[in-house]
């Protein structure tokens, strides 16, 4: 009977000693234990160089490209991907800039070539370093576009011509005279500064930054 009316009171004494324990927890966290050793992360960044020249006013959605890499990839278990590694790819998506008066395009990138085979690539562009003239927004997946609206370069160019077609008129007196020269000398140079350099090339050897999207995965050599 002693014994019994001690069972709650020992009950009581081992709850509190549990709680009071740290919890045990295994020496591999659940993310490292999925971790693939042969995995390259996402996120990761690498240069690479194309081997085609794409150009808005010349290559077509779907056409397909090659880029090399400049740099080695790195998986989590040191295994290295040299530099020189082939990637394939195609045209994504065209914006001419006659449509817009700025042109754009967007890269998909399919499978990348190792050692042991072609392996599935899903990558963007993140940037065209060493190009000024055109700049790439990552949050519109990888979107590759002129860095200058011509547009409004060509709207400025027809008010300053406008002007000057105007002139003769205005100095003969001739309101007639004026408004017609001002619209001739306006359209000619809207049409003049919107059929220069709005199309978008990136020429063959171009570097591009791509970004990981997701895992990369590949043998050992």
């Amino acid at each position: 009977m002693r014994l019994m009316s001690m069972l709650p009171a020992m009950a009581a004494l081992l709850a509190s000693t549990s709680a009071a324990l740290p919890p045990v927890f295994s020496q591999e966290s659940p993310s490292a234990a999925s971790a693939l050793p042969n995995e390259v992360s996402p996120g990761t960044r690498f240069l690479v160089r194309l081997d085609d020249t794409v150009a808005t006013n010349q290559t077509k959605v779907g056409d397909s490209f090659t880029v090399t890499t400049l740099e080695p990839l790195r998986s989590a278990d040191g295994t290295l991907l040299p530099a020189g590694a082939q990637i394939r790819g195609h045209v994504d998506k065209i914006v001419s800039a006659h449509k817009t008066g700025r042109a754009r395009l967007w890269l998909a990138f399919d499978d990348i070539q190792t050692p042991d085979g072609w392996h599935p690539l899903v990558a963007m562009v993140d940037d065209v370093p060493g190009v000024h003239s055109v700049r790439v927004d990552y949050t519109r997946e990888g979107e590759i576009e002129m860095s200058s609206d011509k547009r409004q370069e060509a709207l400025e160019a027809a008010a300053a011509a406008a002007l000057v077609g105007a002139a003769p008129g205005v100095a003969k007196h001739d309101k007639q005279a004026a408004a017609m020269g001002a619209a001739v000398a306006a359209v000619t140079a809207y049409m003049a500064a919107t059929s220069l350099g709005q199309e978008l090339t990136l020429e063959r050897n171009t570097k591009l930054e791509l970004i990981l999207e997701h895992s990369l995965l590949f043998g050992r050599t």
